[in-house]
Order: structure tokens, then sequence, then C-alpha cells
């Protein structure tokens, strides 16, 4: 698997895309290549691995990183990558694209935290600006949806992608309210102690990143993808039921080698606490948890609509699913 990092220009890439511009006809050999809006990190691994596993296949795999979601789902509709990573639900109900998510990979989990020398709870937090990873990420939702649920309004929402980023900004006491992942809570109360809170979230059910194509994608490359999903969801299993594979395959296929010793360590344990909360679904998704997503990126306004009015279809083609599971 080969990893290519770059930083293409958004405005490029989206008049190519409104231009009508798409993916080439696949050639043999040609690699699925994975745009990711974020730094590859521990929470990566699973992706990575099964990213491996299809290689071995067969199915030539190459992941890109860009510098937000937003530059990622245009390179996928620019032809500049077959799958993105995320859940752009907004951006196909904003712009009518034809992509659709086609894996659920992980259930939203996020823990919004604050600098307790500073803010004390939600009500502090009124007229106060907080930092998430990106614009229609699954962090901004949970966010948008707090500041309804409590009555309050933030002053501005910045941006900072990567976890491990905001949290490493919070601990050099740049951010005092953010949101960031179980393992980079857990690093917060080891280097913080109590200095770092965690704020309440009840009630929240929603998909934090699936892997979605174009519609030419998914049928020109079914077989490749059919591959790709099986290795995802015979991963996803693996880790469920031990997830100390996770530090066994880094070893083995030399994944993200350049980790710090902290963070390598802290991987085995982040998956455990990861499948300890159900955080990554072994179904791949179903209708029902696309119904549970409008229903909270509605009540986030991020997407218009409710849960009862809207076709899974609009937004997921589980065609792949299906076939993938289906050959099991």
């Amino acid at each position: 698997m080969t990893i290519d990092r770059r930083n293409l220009m958004t405005g490029a890439i989206l008049a190519a895309a409104l231009a009508g511009a798409g993916p080439a006809a696949a050639q043999d050999g040609d690699p699925l290549r994975v745009a990711m809006g974020d730094i590859a990190s521990v929470e990566s691994l699973n992706l990575l691995i099964a990213m491996e596993r299809a290689e071995e296949r067969g199915v030539p795999m190459e992941l890109q990183y860009f510098n937000s979601e937003d530059v990622a789902v245009q390179a996928v509709l620019g032809g500049e990558a077959e799958i993105g990573v995320g859940a752009p639900y907004a951006f196909i109900q904003n712009s009518d694209a034809p992509i659709r998510m086609f894996y659920r990979m992980s259930t939203l989990l996020f823990f919004p935290v604050v600098n307790s020398e500073v803010y004390s709870g939600w009500a502090d937090l009124d007229g106060e600006e907080v930092t998430v990873h990106s614009r229609g990420s699954g962090t901004e939702a949970l966010m948008r949806l707090m500041e309804k649920k409590e009555g309050i309004t933030f002053s501005n929402i910045s941006y900072i992608p990567g976890s491990e980023v905001r949290a490493g900004a919070m601990l050099q006491g740049n951010v005092n309210a953010s949101i960031v992942d179980a393992a980079n809570f857990r690093l917060l109360q080891e280097e913080g102690g109590d200095k770092f809170m965690r704020l309440p979230v009840e009630g929240v059910n929603a998909t934090d990143e699936a892997l979605y194509a174009s519609a030419e994608v998914l049928e020109a490359r079914s077989d490749d993808i059919q591959v790709f999903v099986e290795e995802l969801l015979g991963t996803w299993r693996d880790i469920e039921e031990d997830p100390s594979i996770v530090g066994e395959l880094r070893d083995e296929y030399n994944l993200l080698p350049d980790l710090p010793d902290k963070a390598a360590s802290a991987a085995v344990p982040y998956y455990e606490e990861a499948v300890e909360n159900g955080v990554y679904p072994t179904d791949g998704g179903e209708p029902a948890d696309v119904q549970d997503d409008i229903e909270f990126l509605a009540t986030a306004g991020q997407v218009e609509g409710s849960a009862e009015d809207i076709e899974p279809t609009d937004f997921w083609d589980f065609g792949p699913l299906e076939a993938a599971k289906s050959s099991n």
C-alpha cells in the first residue's frame, strides 16, 4: 500500500467536479485511492490493516492525505481519488452530488472537554469559542447539537483537524474548550489531571466516519470494492474478538512506523476501549443507521428534513456491503 501526502487546491478540484470531471475508466492494476481529510493516527490503524489485507488479495490500495474533509470529498468528485473517508450527508443533500456512502466505519464517541480552570459546564460556554475537527464533521454536529440542547450560543467554532492536535493545544493552554476522542481524553487526564473536565452528552447515536465513492466508481470498480469491504468486515470482527491484534498487525505490516512510542503503546488500549463502547460496528451499516444519522444531523442543524421522510438510498448504496456479506 502506498501513502501519498498532498495538499490540493480546493478551488481547482471543485471546478473540475462542477465541470463534470469524473473518474477515468479503471485500468488493470489501478489502485483504489482513499482520500482522508486528516493525518493518519492510532484510530486509523483498523482501516490501514484492511487496506493491507485487500492488497494481499490483489487489490492495490493507496492512501492520500488532504488538508480537510471538504477537500477530500472534492477529490473524490474530481476523480483524484476513488474513495473518501467521512460522513458527507450535508454535502450530498446540498449539492446533489453523485456520491454514496457504502461502509459505516465508526459511530460517534467523542468527549467534549473544557479547561476546568476556565469553565465549569455547558452554560459557561455561552458566548465562548469552541474547537472541533472540521467543517461538517461529526464533532461539529455534536457541538452544534449541544448548543441547541443547552440553550447557548458559541461566539465561534474553530477547526483544528486531528484529535491529538486538539488535545495538544489544550495541554499547551492554547484551547480551553474542544472535543476529542477516547484516547486523547485519556491523555488529557493523564497529563492534566483535574484540569480537564468532560462535559455530559446523552442520547447520541450517529455515524462518525464512513467510506463513500461516486456512483460511477461503485459500478466500475465493484469487484475491487467488494474485496475491500470483505476485508473491512473481517478486520472489524477480528478486532472486536481480540483488540490486541491491532498491535500485532501494526508490527507485521509496519504501519505508522513514525508514531511516537507513547502513542504506539496506546494503540491496543484505545481499541479495547473502543470495542467496549461499540465505536466500531461489525455490520458495516444498515438503513436504520441512516435514519439515526439524519435525526442527529437535523437536530444539529446540518441537514434538512426528518428521518421518516428521507430515503436511505439518497445517501447510501448498500450494494457493496450486501455483496460482501453474501460472499462469506
